[in-house]
C-alpha cells in the first residue's frame, strides 16, 4: 500500500512543507477525520495518518470498536498495524485528511500552536468524492478553527459538540464534530476521549 504523496514531498522546502499524503477517502465514506498537518517524518513509524507512536488515535479507535486500545499495535515493534487499520477503515467507510495542504513550521516540532498554515485545503473537492459523507470530524483545536474559518461558521462548537454548515458548491449540509485531540499533550485520560470519539461514531451511525 503508497499512501504517501511523492509528488508533494518532492516539492517540499525547508520553508513551506506541502502534505505528504493522499487523501484517504474510502468507497462509502460516512465521517472524514481532519487534523492539522503530520508530524515530522522522523517521528513516523507508519505511512498513514497519525504516524506518530505516541498519539493515541489508533488506540482509541481500538477502545471504541474492540474495547482493546493494542487492536492496532504491534507492542513489540512500537508500530501500528497499517494492514489491519486500512481494511477496517474500508469497511466502516471513515476517511482521513487535514485541513492544511501546505505549512510552515515556525518551531522544529509537532505542535499545532507553531504551525502557520500557508495553504487551507479544499474540503469541498474532497467531499465531492464522498457523497455519504455527513460528518468531518476534527481533532484539535487549529482543525477546528481552520474549518470553521473555511466555511464560515463564527463560533467553534466546544469540544463534543457539532455545528451544521451548508456547503455553496455541493449544496448539501454536513456536521462539523468537535472531538479532544488524540495527542497526549491534551490533558484527558484515553478513556474518557474514547468516550468522546464513540458518541461522535454513534452520531454518525457507525455504531
Amino acid at each position: 500500500m503508497d499512501f504517501l504523496n511523492h509528488d508533494n514531498i518532492l516539492r517540499s522546502t525547508d520553508d513551506v512543507e506541502r502534505h505528504p499524503l493522499k487523501p484517504f477517502l474510502p468507497q462509502g465514506c460516512k465521517v472524514l477525520f481532519l487534523g492539522s498537518f503530520p508530524p515530522q517524518r522522523k517521528r513516523w513509524c507508519v505511512d498513514f495518518f497519525y504516524p506518530n507512536f505516541t498519539n493515541d488515535h489508533w488506540r482509541i479507535e481500538g477502545l471504541v470498536f474492540f474495547d482493546d486500545k493494542n487492536y492496532f499495535v504491534d507492542t513489540a515493534r512500537r508500530t501500528f498495524l497499517l494492514d489491519r487499520i486500512v481494511a477496517f477503515l474500508r469497511e466502516r467507510g471513515i476517511g482521513f485528511y487535514d485541513t492544511a495542504t501546505a505549512v510552515r513550521r515556525l518551531q522544529q516540532n509537532a505542535s499545532d500552536k507553531f504551525l502557520e498554515i500557508v495553504e487551507p485545503t479544499d474540503i469541498e473537492s474532497l467531499l465531492a468524492e464522498v457523497p455519504a459523507c455527513s460528518t468531518l470530524a476534527v481533532t484539535g483545536e487549529k482543525a477546528t478553527l481552520t474549518l470553521c474559518r473555511n466555511f464560515g461558521v463564527e463560533k467553534m462548537p466546544p469540544v463534543g459538540g457539532n455545528v451544521s454548515v451548508t456547503l455553496p458548491l455541493l449544496g448539501r449540509s454536513v456536521h462539523i464534530y468537535r472531538l479532544p485531540s488524540s495527542s497526549r499533550a491534551y490533558p484527558l485520560s484515553i478513556e474518557k476521549k474514547a468516550e468522546a470519539y464513540k458518541r461522535m461514531f454513534g452520531f454518525c451511525g457507525l455504531i
